[in-house]
């Protein structure tokens, strides 16, 4: 037992090694450690790190501005397998478990209070841009926040631990600054360090409303790039693999719309060769897609081409209909059916949004 207490004590300074912190030591927890693996939790094997964090305030189109005050939050746990984009190979940065304030929990107050409001009143072409003192920005969908499936796995970390492996013992190196974490990116570019502000903001583009259009159709699909058209579509493109994904189909208003499945492509398929990727495309571009009614929403393009939980979006083509037809766009990533766009005539890509 004593000796496990001199190997622990060890451990807690290996954040402080040269290889670990590039100015200052960061402090450890050994309380909730099961290094003899007790448990059936594989997240829990090391000591936790504190990483320092800066103040964080709210701002943009909500009714009240200010700093966030966490004491009255709770902590969510997320992990992470980390990995940046390099010009060759991607470049794999170390896996974690990073304890932290949830962005759902920390805007849960912030109400929405949107410049288009008369135009526009829904909430899903609201989103957030995150930013640090350094100039850096991530934006991030109001759906991806409050629509998925899986709620609080974006966080603001305050503690991080490795998930260290068990055969090679690596350890992998620890950030020594707070982070936005977003847990379902596949390459963690907008995980940026020392996130400072938060500011809402709806799509700033102003798009004809027509409510209760009958009928809501649209014959064919126009792709803009950076506010030019790059292609038509008027039916799903042939080489790509149509999928079939099984649904409930539930709406934040009307509840329970149908338990049919969606057959489709991937939308990412039929975006990719209209989207170069790269570190500020993934931080910063956005997609929007528009019904011939004006009912809009936004994903951003890490959200549709960079998911690592293979919740993906469809984009849907039904040449014989003649009312809600005959493109549609299904998000299996969310919970509820709001931005399923139908009837749409247009998708909008922005590399990074003005």
């Amino acid at each position: 037992m004593k000796k496990l207490f001199y190997v622990l004590l060890a451990l807690s300074f290996v954040a402080c090694s040269p290889t670990n912190s590039k100015k200052s030591c960061l402090s450890s927890d050994l309380t909730s450690i099961d290094s003899t693996d007790q448990t059936n939790n594989f997240y829990d094997n090391v000591e936790s790190y504190k990483i320092p964090s800066k103040k964080l305030t709210i701002e943009g189109e909500v009714g009240i501005q200010g700093e966030v005050d966490f004491s009255k939050l709770s902590k969510h746990s997320v992990i992470v397998k980390e990995a940046l984009l390099t010009d060759d190979h991607n470049k794999f940065v170390g896996a974690y478990r990073y304890d932290g304030y949830s962005i759902l929990e920390i805007l849960n107050t912030y109400i929405p209070k949107k410049l288009n409001e008369k135009e526009f009143p829904p909430i899903v072409d609201l989103y957030l841009e995150i930013s640090n003192d350094k100039g850096e920005k991530a934006v991030l969908s109001w759906g991806e926040i409050y629509y998925p499936n899986h709620l609080n796995e974006i966080i603001i970390a305050t503690d991080v631990r490795r998930i260290v492996p068990s055969k090679t013992k690596e350890l992998w190196e620890l950030p020594t600054e707070s982070k936005l974490i977003v847990s379902s990116d596949l390459l963690t570019e907008r995980n940026i360090s020392n996130p400072s502000k938060i500011k809402v903001r709806s799509y700033p583009k102003s798009y004809k409303t027509i409510k209760g259009m009958k009928p809501n159709f649209s014959d064919k699909l126009e792709i803009y790039k950076n506010d030019f058209l790059a292609t038509t579509l008027k039916n799903n493109p042939k080489d790509l693999k149509e999928v079939v994904y099984e649904s409930t189909f539930y709406g934040r208003g009307r509840g329970i719309h149908s338990t049919t499945p969606f057959n489709g492509v991937y939308l990412k398929e039929v975006l990719k060769n209209h989207i170069a990727i790269s570190k500020d495309v993934l931080r910063q571009g956005m997609v929007v897609v528009i019904g011939a009614d004006g009912y809009r929403c936004v994903y951003t393009i890490s959200e549709l081409m960079n998911r690592n939980d293979q919740s993906e979006i469809l984009l849907i083509c039904d040449t014989k209909a003649d009312d809600d037809g005959i493109f549609r766009v299904f998000p299996a990533c969310d919970f509820f059916s709001d931005r399923a766009i139908k009837a749409v005539k247009s998708i909008e890509i922005m590399d990074v949004v003005k």
